[in-house]
């Protein structure tokens, strides 16, 4: 037994370090990413952390939009300006579109919303509608939650659903009872922002249970670690979220890194952070999977509406022998 405790981090009761090397060729995918709220710095730090593709969900960016074409600006800027602002990076740009709940809760402005989705939903890019669903759990959350399934299900494409931070299990049922009741396979909605108390069920009933790696709140990496352990790797997925709060960008391949070092098998690690994530997007029908590891730049003279990220004749680092997590 160890005895220096200046050895033995465990022994003085502190976590021991996260060996980051252990990660360095494995490959990730971040299935909900808030972009928009990240710099430059952090796609470059997600190139060399190892993640190939994003997938960013439509969100409430903290203040309420009040017109119809602020929500149109913002759709706009998820398939153009930010689709090139990661390809500068060498990272696939994808994302969903939707009305998010809180948003909802505007009536007038929801109708016009709705009325615009069907112009978004099928352009390139686009993987689905998302992120929908319950915040207070209003009737008019439920109203547009279910006019938004019924546009899935008319095109035939994945739903993502924001469960609610209040009520979570609640909210969570609620949310899976409404999707089956509107006819949509299970197997094409991913049910977000998982805890310990919601993942059975959504495993039960066949939906893919994403989990927002976040700091403080929601899901931190020992507790996905042990649900991994405890539920498998089967229709689960690990995300970021980063969004405009106190979050973290790199926490996929951080997690991996931590479920590695915990034991759990490489396989069921790819699964969950990559592999799933593929699966339950249906990137194939958008993507030619076999060529997803080669690397992806676009070109660095490349403008988007005359403008470039790289001033100055500055260039992206390409980089990759070494991850730079800190």
């Amino acid at each position: 037994m160890c005895t220096d405790l200046n050895r033995d981090p465990a022994a003085m009761g502190k976590p021991m370090p996260l060996d980051l090397n252990i990660i360095k060729d494995l490959k990730f995918v971040d299935p909900h990413i808030h972009m928009v709220s990240r710099t430059t710095d952090d796609y470059q730090a997600l190139f060399d952390a190892g993640v190939l593709l994003v997938i960013e969900p439509a969100f409430w960016v903290g203040q309420p939009r009040t017109g119809i074409d602020s929500f149109k600006d913002y759709y706009n800027s998820l398939i153009g300006w930010e689709r090139f602002r990661a390809s500068q990076f060498g990272i696939r740009h994808f994302c969903t579109i939707g009305l998010n709940s809180r948003e909802a809760n505007n009536e007038p402005l929801a109708e016009q919303v709705m009325d615009m989705l069907p112009h978004f939903i099928h352009k390139e890019g686009v993987l689905g509608i998302g992120e929908i669903g319950f915040d207070d759990q209003t009737a008019a959350e439920e109203k547009y939650y279910r006019a938004q399934l019924e546009l899935a299900k008319q095109a035939g494409i994945p739903v993502q659903v924001h469960t609610p931070h209040r009520d979570k299990t609640k909210g969570t049922v609620r949310s899976m009872d409404i999707a089956i009741e509107h006819g949509l396979d299970p197997a094409s909605v991913i049910i977000d922002h998982n805890s310990e108390e919601t993942v059975e069920q959504v495993l039960d009933r066949g939906f893919y249970a994403a989990f927002t790696i976040y700091p403080f709140t929601k899901m931190g990496n020992e507790r996905m670690v042990e649900i991994v352990k405890r539920y498998g790797p089967e229709r689960i997925l690990v995300n970021s979220a980063a969004d405009w709060g106190i979050s973290d960008p790199l926490a996929v391949p951080k997690t991996a890194a931590l479920m590695l070092q915990s034991g759990i098998a490489q396989a069921d690690v790819e699964k969950v952070t990559y592999h799933n994530a593929l699966k339950a997007f249906r990137l194939h029908e958008h993507l030619d999977l076999s060529k997803l590891e080669e690397t992806f730049f676009a070109d660095p003279s490349e403008k988007y509406e005359g403008n470039t990220i790289l001033r100055g004749g500055q260039q992206p680092r390409i980089n990759k022998d070494s991850i730079i997590i800190s």
